[in-house]
C-alpha cells in the first residue's frame, strides 16, 4: 500500500495523473460551461424579446392612444357642430393630427365620405366591414380594420373607426383616421433586432395589421397566434419565411390587437457560437500548455464573459428606455478646474428625443460644452443649480415657462439627477399639458355659447368684490337680467335662432359696461351683472342700466326676420340688501321678477317688500298642490253665439279656483304657477275630464248639445301621452267626440310644426274638432297654417277691445275674417263687450262671438237655464249682470 502511495507521489506519475485528472476537470468545466452560456444566451434572447415587447407596446399604445384621442374628439366636434363644420373647428384650434401621416375623414349613416383631412374624393364606404360593424353594434369601441385601399386613397393604409350618434342616439355615420400600416413599425431597429428580425401587429382574427421583417413590410398575412403564445422561450419556426425566431407576444390593453416581437434565433446565438469556439480553443491551449495557465484563462474568461453581458444588458436597457421615452436625457460630465471647482459641463450623451428639443445632432452637442451652446445658463441660474447637484448630489425639479431660446418649447419640467463625475438632466416638454389645462380652466369658468364667465366664476368675482368693497367702503351692485318673450323667439324661429339672440344680447351688455365689470350668464335668457367700486351712491349707476335696457331692445335680424326682445333687471346693491354673494342674488332675483311683474323691459332696485311677493308666490304654489285632493278646483262655462243667429251653439269651459282662506284666486296668478311647475298636466286632465262629464249631462237631461271647448296649455300639447288623455276622458265620459273642441295657441303648434300636425291629425282622426285661440298674436306662416287641420280661428280680445275706434284693429281683423273664410274655416271673435263691436263682426263676415255682451262666464247651472230659455223662445242675447 506504502509502495503504491509513494509511486502517486512521485512526478513522473502525479503529473500525469494531475494533467489527466486538471484535463478532465478543465475539458468538463468548459463543456459544461459551454451549455450553461448556450441555456444562457437562449434565456438572453428571450428576455431581449420580453423586454422589446414591453417597449413595442408602449409605443404602439402611445400611438394608438393617440389615434382614439383624436377619434373621441373628432366625434364629439362632428356630433356637437355637425359633419361640415367639424374639421375645420378642429383645424383652426389645432386638434387635427398631422396631414403627412394621417388622414381623417367623416363619414354620413349612408357611407358618403362628407369631409375628410388632407381633403381627398369622395367615397361611399357603406360596403365596408368597418362602416356595417358601427351600424349594426351601437358601442363606443374603436374598430380597427384589416389593411386596405380604396378610390380615395390607392396605398394601403389601416382604418381606426369610431361610431357617430344622432341627437336620439341613432346611427349618425362614422369618424375615420387612416394610417399607414408602416408607421406602427417605424421603430424597428437593427442594433437590437438584427436583420431577420420581426416586428408588428395582429388582430385576434389572427390577420396581420403590419408587419417588418429586416427592410420588408408586409400586412394581410394569417398567424396562428395559439401556437406563437404556447411556445414561449422556444424558438418557433415562422408561419412567413420559416426562420426561426424567439417570439413575445403581448396583447393590447382594450383593443383587439396583439404586438409581436421575433428575434431570428440564428442572429441571437451567433455571439454564442463564436464564444464557443473561442472557449474550445483557449481550453485546447490550457490542455497543451499548462493546466494552471488553462485554468486561469478559463476563469479570466467566465468572468469576461459575465461582464460582458452585464454591460451589454444595462445598454441595452438604458437604450431602450432612454429612446422610446418622451423626456429628453442629458447626461453632463463636470468639467473642473485646479482647485475642483465645477466651471463647466460637457455633453457626454443625449437622446433621440435631446436632438428634437435642442434641433442639433448629437455629434453637434458633444462637441461644445453646455455654457459654450448656452451662455444664458450662467445668468439665469441654471449652471448654478447644475454645479449644486453635482457637489452635493440629490435630485432638483422644476416646471415653468421656457427662459431659454435654444430649447424648442413654451414650458418645461427639469429633473436634475446628481451622478458620479456630473448630473443627468431629464428636461421634458409640457406645453400642450399647460395649454390643456388653460383651455379646461376657461371651460370650466366660462359659458360655452357667449363665452361669457358661468355661475362659477361670476360668484367668485362677487366674491371678491365684496371684499374688496369692504376694505374699501364702497357698494358693489349685483343685476339680474332676464329677456323678455326670449321663449317665443325659440319656440316660433327654433333654438339656433335663440342662441344668436343671447349671443348678440350678450355682446351688447358687454359694450354698456366698464372695464372692471362683469357680464356673466347663468343659464338659458338669465344673466348676472357683478358692478364694483360703486360710492355710497348706487343710483350713479342707473344711466348704465338704462343703457342695458336700450340696448337690448333694439331689433335684431334672426332668420331673415327682424326681432325685438327686451329685459328685466333686479338690483341688490352691497352692504345696503345683503351682505355675502348668496344673499345678494337672491335679492336680485327678487327684484327682477318685481320688474316683470311691472309690465317688464324696467329696471327695479330691491326693497324687502320683495320678499313678501316671493313668500306669496310660494303658498299659493303649494296650495295649488293640494286643490285637486280637496275639491277646490271648479270649470265656469262662457257661451259662445251665432252672429247670424243669435243662439248659443256650444261654449267655453275656464278654470276657476276657490282657495279656503284667499276665496277666489284669478286664473292670471294660478294658471302661470301651473304651467311653471308642471301641476298644469294633472289639473287640465281633471279639466278635460269634467268638461266633457258636463256636455254628457246636458245631452242626458235633453238639452241641445254643445261644442264644449277646452284650452290645451303648451305643457300639455308637448304630453306625447295627450291624445291617450283626450281618448280617456271621452270614454270615461261617453260624449262623442264630435261636440269636444281643443283650443290650442299659434305659438305652441309653431315650435315643431311637423309633430304638431301628426299628433292635431290624429285629434281629427278620432273626430274632434281643432281651433287656433288668441289669433293674430303670434308668429304663424300661411304655408303651415293651411297644413293644419284647424276648424276655428279666434280672434284674440286685444283686436276686438278697441275695434270700433282703431282703425289698425278694424284691418287687422277684416284680413283675419278674409283669411279664415279663404281657408274654409270658421271665425269666432272673443271679448265681444258693445253692440257696436258685434254690429261691425256681424258687417264683416264673423261667424260667431263670445264676450259680456252675451255673458260672463257661468257655473253650468245657468247654462242650462240659457238652454232652456231658447228652446221656449225667449230673448237670449243679453248683457250679463
Amino acid at each position: 500500500m506504502k509502495r503504491w502511495l509513494r509511486m502517486c507521489l512521485e512526478t513522473q506519475v502525479s503529473l500525469p495523473l494531475f494533467t489527466i485528472v486538471l484535463l478532465a476537470v478543465v475539458w468538463g468545466t468548459t463543456l459544461h460551461f459551454i451549455d450553461s452560456e448556450a441555456a444562457a444566451s437562449r434565456e438572453l434572447a428571450a428576455e431581449s424579446a420580453g423586454e422589446l415587447i414591453a417597449t413595442y407596446e408602449a409605443q404602439v399604445a402611445r400611438s394608438i392612444n393617440g389615434i382614439e384621442q383624436t377619434l373621441q374628439v373628432l366625434k364629439y366636434s362632428a356630433e356637437i357642430q355637425g359633419a361640415s363644420g367639424a374639421l375645420p373647428e378642429l383645424q383652426a384650434h389645432g386638434l387635427l393630427p398631422s396631414g403627412l401621416v394621417f388622414i381623417v375623414s367623416i363619414v354620413d349613416a349612408q357611407g358618403n365620405t362628407v369631409a375628410s383631412n388632407p381633403a381627398a374624393p369622395a367615397i361611399n364606404v357603406a360596403q365596408q366591414e368597418y362602416f356595417s360593424f358601427h351600424q349594426q353594434h351601437r358601442s363606443n369601441y374603436t374598430f380597427i380594420a384589416q389593411a386596405m385601399r380604396d378610390e380615395a386613397n390607392p396605398d394601403w393604409h389601416l382604418h381606426f373607426t369610431r361610431r357617430l350618434d344622432g341627437k336620439d342616439g341613432e346611427f349618425a355615420g362614422v369618424v375615420i383616421v387612416e394610417v399607414d400600416p408602416a408607421y406602427f413599425t417605424s421603430g424597428y431597429e437593427r442594433s437590437r433586432l438584427g436583420e431577420h428580425g420581426m416586428l408588428g401587429l395582429v388582430g385576434d382574427d389572427g390577420v396581420v395589421r403590419a408587419l417588418r421583417v429586416g427592410d420588408t413590410q408586409s400586412f394581410g398575412q394569417k398567424l396562428d397566434m395559439a401556437a406563437l403564445q404556447a411556445r414561449r422561450g422556444v424558438p418557433v419556426a415562422s408561419q412567413i419565411d420559416g426562420v426561426n425566431r424567439y417570439v413575445a407576444v403581448r396583447q393590447l390593453a382594450g383593443l383587439r390587437l396583439s404586438a409581436v416581437v421575433g428575434l431570428a434565433e440564428q442572429e441571437q446565438m451567433a455571439g454564442f457560437a463564436a464564444q464557443r469556439r473561442q472557449l474550445l480553443w483557449e481550453a485546447g491551449v490550457a490542455s497543451a500548455v499548462l493546466i494552471l495557465l488553462a485554468a486561469l484563462v478559463w476563469a479570466c474568461v467566465w468572468q469576461g464573459a459575465k461582464a460582458r453581458r452585464r454591460i451589454r444588458r444595462a445598454q441595452e436597457t438604458y437604450a431602450a428606455a432612454s429612446e422610446s421615452n418622451m423626456d429628453a436625457f442629458f447626461v453632463l460630465r463636470a468639467i473642473r478646474s485646479k482647485d475642483g471647482t465645477v466651471v463647466d459641463f460637457k455633453f457626454a450623451a443625449v437622446n433621440s428625443r435631446a436632438e428634437q428639443l435642442t434641433g442639433r445632432s448629437r455629434g453637434e452637442l458633444r462637441a461644445q460644452t453646455l455654457c459654450g451652446w448656452m451662455p444664458a445658463a450662467r445668468h439665469n441660474g441654471m449652471f448654478e443649480r447644475l454645479a449644486h447637484v453635482t457637489l452635493n448630489g440629490g435630485v432638483h425639479q422644476e416646471e415653468g415657462p421656457n427662459m431659454v431660446p435654444q430649447l424648442q418649447a413654451e414650458w418645461l419640467h427639469w429633473q436634475v439627477v446628481g451622478v458620479e463625475g456630473g448630473v443627468v438632466a431629464i428636461v421634458r416638454d409640457i406645453t400642450e399639458r399647460k395649454r390643456a389645462e388653460e383651455r379646461i380652466y376657461h371651460m370650466a369658468h366660462h359659458d360655452t355659447l357667449t363665452g361669457l364667465p358661468n355661475r362659477s366664476l361670476v360668484c367668485d368675482r362677487l366674491g371678491q368684490s365684496i371684499a374688496h368693497a369692504e376694505r374699501n367702503k364702497e357698494s358693489v351692485l349685483v343685476a339680474f337680467i332676464d329677456l323678455d318673450s326670449f321663449k317665443l323667439v325659440n319656440d316660433t324661429l327654433g333654438h339656433n335662432a335663440g342662441d344668436e339672440l343671447l349671443k348678440e344680447v350678450a355682446d351688447r351688455m358687454v359694450g354698456c359696461v366698464r372695464r372692471e365689470d362683469t357680464v356673466g350668464r347663468f343659464g338659458g335668457d338669465e344673466f348676472v351683472l357683478v358692478l364694483p367700486h360703486v360710492n355710497d351712491n348706487p343710483q350713479v349707476l342707473v344711466p348704465l342700466l338704462n343703457k342695458i335696457l336700450e340696448s337690448v331692445v333694439q331689433p335684431i335680424m334672426l332668420e331673415g326676420q327682424k326681432m325685438q326682445v327686451s329685459c328685466s333687471i333686479g338690483v341688490a346693491v352691497y352692504p345696503r340688501d345683503g351682505r355675502d354673494a348668496d344673499t345678494l342674488m337672491k335679492h336680485a332675483d327678487a327684484a327682477m321678477y318685481r320688474a316683470k311683474d311691472s309690465g317688464k323691459n324696467n329696471c327695479q332696485f330691491y326693497n324687502h317688500e320683495m320678499n313678501a311677493g316671493l313668500e306669496e308666490k310660494l303658498a299659493l304654489t303649494e296650495g295649488l298642490r293640494k286643490a285637486l285632493e280637496e275639491r277646490q278646483l271648479s270649470l265656469a262655462y262662457q257661451p259662445k253665439v251665432n252672429l247670424e243667429s243669435g243662439r248659443m251653439f256650444g261654449v267655453e269651459a275656464l278654470l276657476r279656483w276657490q282657495h279656503p282662506q284667499r276665496g277666489a284666486v284669478s286664473p292670471a296668478q294660478f294658471i302661470p304657477l301651473a304651467e311653471e311647475h308642471g301641476l298644469i298636466i294633472p289639473i287640465g286632465e281633471w279639466a278635460l275630464r269634467e268638461a266633457c262629464r258636463q256636455a254628457c249631462a246636458w245631452q242626458d237631461a235633453g238639452l241641445p248639445p254643445l261644442v264644449v271647448s277646452v284650452n290645451v296649455s303648451a305643457r300639455q300639447f308637448d304630453d306625447p301621452r295627450l291624445v291617450e288623455r283626450v281618448a280617456a276622458a271621452l270614454e270615461w265620459s261617453g260624449l262623442d267626440p264630435r261636440w269636444l273642441e281643443l283650443e290650442v295657441t299659434e305659438s305652441m303648434i309653431m315650435r315643431d310644426t311637423a309633430e304638431s300636425v301628426a299628433k292635431m291629425r290624429q285629434l281629427e282622426a278620432m273626430g274632434i274638432t281643432l281651433a287656433i285661440d288668441d289669433f293674430g298674436t303670434g308668429y304663424s306662416s300661411l304655408a303651415a297654417l293651411k297644413s293644419f287641420p284647424i276648424s276655428r280661428l279666434k280672434i284674440d280680445q286685444s283686436f276686438v277691445r278697441d275695434l270700433v275706434s282703431n282703425p289698425d284693429d278694424q284691418a287687422i281683423t277684416c284680413a283675419i275674417i278674409s283669411l279664415s273664410h279663404q281657408l274654409d274655416m270658421r271665425v269666432i271673435a272673443e271679448g265681444v263687450e258693445t253692440e257696436q263691436q258685434r254690429s261691425f263682426l256681424q258687417q264683416h263676415g264673423c261667424d260667431e262671438m263670445q264676450g259680456y255682451l252675451f255673458s260672463r262666464p257661468v257655473p253650468p247651472q245657468e247654462i242650462t237655464a240659457m238652454l232652456l230659455g231658447e228652446d221656449s223662445g225667449a230673448k237670449v242675447t243679453m248683457l250679463a249682470p
